[in-house]
Formats: structure tokens, sequence, C-alpha cells
């Protein structure tokens, strides 16, 4: 009954992205005493702006940072010079941590995040005081899928030949990711294991500080396999370094990943999707919070945006603030449901 409840709750994190709220509520708001006005006063932004990726360079979170500020500059969607820093550590947490505390009400720096914002607040171990609730969502804009990549001359040519390596023995298979144990990379790796009859507990984990590194692991032997984003391997594939065994989406993506099967093609009832979104600090002033609101939706809209979407194999999902929040609330209840399920809840 155990590992009935285990794959119920696997099954159904792993559908949250794909569901649309509306709706308001929660922390989406400013305060009001903080700004001119919303509806012709504001000045806002007088001076550059931060958007930061809670990793090192590569992975995701960086390649959205840098993609969302480069069309917001060159489509002339914001007046002022948007700088993207790194801010590695704990797979967002020590960011967050000082994020939350030391800079709210600060509108001129933004961050990106994803599912870590949710589970690194609820688990047990690593956990983070601080979550969205913290902050002030502001706009999803994309959807990605993870990837199970192994070196190109891997003896392990699908996954069910890895899944069964690791069933015959969990301790000669590593499996690495760009975040730290019970965090994204981690479920996205133990997922197919669990829905091929493995204890996920007993996949052995490694967890490197964001995606750039956990490929440069894989690279240099220190992992038989890693998780990650589909949408950071394209140009590994390409080049020749890795074989890609398997994605979560749950149809075949385009693009380099065109020949790559599905998990679930391969036998195994495993779909994954990561959503990435635009976050600001708390007591976010409400000149500032309209302004993002406006110009987060023209930036969804933009032809040059749907290139960038193209060129990083990304899925358009845009919900603005309100629905956001509201998404947002219905996932914080089902992560805690499946990392509860993993023993791994706080």
């Amino acid at each position: 009954m155990k590992k009935k409840s285990l794959l119920m709750a696997l099954s159904t994190f792993v559908l949250l992205s794909l569901t649309a709220c509306g709706g308001g509520g929660g922390n989406a708001g400013g305060s009001q005493s903080q700004t001119a006005s919303t509806s012709g006063g504001s000045t806002y932004p007088e001076k550059p702006l931060i958007m930061v990726a809670p990793s090192g360079a590569g992975g995701g979170w960086d390649k959205t940072a840098r993609s969302v500020s480069k069309v917001l500059m060159e489509a002339k969607l914001v007046d002022q010079t948007i700088t993207v820093e790194n801010k590695p550590g704990g797979g967002g947490v020590v960011f967050l941590s000082e994020y939350a505390t030391k800079d709210k009400g600060n509108a001129y720096k933004l961050f990106v995040s994803s599912p870590p914002i949710l589970i690194n607040n609820n688990k047990k171990e690593g956990n983070s005081p601080f979550g969205y609730r913290e902050v002030t969502p502001l706009a999803q804009l994309t959807k990605d899928f993870g990837a199970l990549v192994v070196k190109a001359d891997s003896p392990y040519k699908d996954l069910k030949g890895l899944l069964d390596a690791i069933k015959a023995d969990p301790s000669s298979i590593t499996v690495a990711g760009g975040s730290a144990p019970g965090s994204m990379d981690h479920l996205i790796a133990v997922l197919p294991a669990a829905k091929y009859g493995i204890d996920p507990k007993s996949v052995k984990y490694v967890s490197y500080d964001g995606g750039g590194e956990a490929i440069a692991a894989l690279l240099g032997g220190n992992a038989d396999m890693i998780a990650t984003d589909a949408s950071s391997v394209g140009e590994y594939l390409k080049a020749g370094k890795v074989r890609v065994l398997g994605v979560t989406s749950a149809e075949r993506l385009g693009g380099d990943l065109k020949d790559v099967p599905t998990v679930k093609e391969q036998g195994i009832d495993a779909d994954f999707t990561i959503w990435r979104g635009i976050f600001g600090p708390a007591d976010m002033p409400a000149d500032a919070k309209k302004y993002w609101d406006e110009k987060l939706k023209a930036l969804s809209e933009s032809e040059a945006w749907k290139k960038e979407l193209a060129a990083n194999a990304w899925e358009s999902e845009y919900k603005d603030s309100a629905a956001f929040t509201a998404f947002l609330d219905e996932q914080d209840k089902l992560v805690k449901e499946l990392l509860a399920s993993l023993g791994m809840a706080k």
C-alpha cells in the first residue's frame, strides 16, 4: 500500500504544471503607500534592473533569465538596462534566503524560478524557510520537460537498460542533477525508477549546483546519467557528446530532440512538466507590479519571444500574476503530498 501511495503521489505531481488555474489571491499585490500612482503618476523604473538566476551558468534558470532580459531590451519593452546575475547555492535556497529578508520592496531586482521554490520550502533536508509566499509571483512564461541523459559512449542505449542496471545494483549507478536531493532534478531522476518498480530512495543521486555543473560531471565521468532540463541538452546532443535516453513530455519534442523517445513511449508511464516564471520581492510597490504585469504579458505575445522559445525548445505557458499565484497555491498542496510519500517532507 505504501508503494502504491508513492506512485499515486508521483503521478499526481507530474501533472501539476499542466493544470491551468485562474483567479487571484495570495501575495501578488504590493503596497499602495509605497507608490506614486498606478494610473499614470509612476516613473518606475528609473534605474537599471537586475534579473537573477539562482544558479550557476547553464541550465534552465540561467537561460530563462538571459532570454527574458534579452527580449525585453531588444524589443524595447523596457527602457532600462537589465543585467543578469548568477547567484548559485543550494538549488536556489541561498539566494532566496537573502532576497526574502534583505530585498523586500526592491522592485529593481527580479528573479527566475520553477518548482524548486515549492519543493525546497516543503522538504525536510536542506529545507528553506522561504517560498513563493515570501515573494511576489509576477508571471509564468514557459514550460519545459525533463531529460534523462548519458554520455555518447555510455553502454546504456535506452532507458530500460539503465533502469535494469539500477534495479540489479542501485549502488553501481550514479545519477546526478543540478538541484539538491528532494528537488526538481532529483524528482525527474527517480520518477521513471519508481514507475519501473524501483524504490526511489535506493537511487544513488548526487547533486551539483546548476545544470551546467551536472553536464560537466557527466562528461567528466563522474555520473552515469543526469536528469536535467530538455532545453539545456540540445547543443551537447548536436556536438555528439551525449545521448538522451528519454524526455518526460507527453509527446515527442521538436528541434534537436525530435528523434528522442518519450519515457512513456518506452513503456514507463511518467510525464514531468517544468514551469518557469518571474518573481519580484515581497512588499512590491503596486506601480512596479502593474508595470511588470503589462510588460511580461507583452513579452509573451511578442514575435521576438516566440523566436526565443523556438531557439531554446521551450513551450509558451503564460499566466499573469493573479493566475500564477492561484496555480502555485494548488501546486504547493500537491508537492507536500509527494514529499511525504518519499519520506522527505518536513
